[in-house]
């Protein structure tokens, strides 16, 4: 609930998702219901989509595993379609990359290892 005052009225508004509900309160203390807005021949064909969408997904919850799998199945394919694919010699140069960095932090991570053992032997 929002209130909010002019020097001589004060409005309460109240909103839901189902409706939107307006009272307008004035010094006599008498309220008076907000007109409701009319719906719109666009928000009725929204309306309309909406069953349709909805009675789509329930057909396709009555639909059996079988029909489910083999629509999953189109459904993959036709998406590794648009996939645009690296060339053999990409794919051979970034691989080079990768593991030259792995050898790297691995070559890293083996002398802080060995500088710390040897370290931690000096102390005890």
């Amino acid at each position: 609930m929002a209130k909010k005052k002019n020097l001589t009225k004060e409005v309460e508004v109240s909103e839901t998702k189902e409706n939107l509900d307006a009272v307008v309160v004035t010094d006599e203390s008498v309220s008076k219901p907000a007109k409701q807005p009319k719906a719109k021949k666009e928000d009725k064909k929204a309306d309309k989509g909406d069953k349709k969408a909805n009675k789509k997904a329930k057909d396709k919850n009555k639909e059996g595993f079988g029909k489910k799998i083999k629509r999953k199945g189109k459904e993959t394919v036709s998406e590794l379609k648009k996939v645009t694919w690296p060339s053999f010699s990409d794919v051979c140069k970034k691989t080079g990359v990768v593991l030259s960095v792995v050898v790297l932090f691995g070559l890293i991570l083996f002398g802080l290892d060995a500088l710390f053992g040897f370290l931690f032997g000096l102390l005890t």
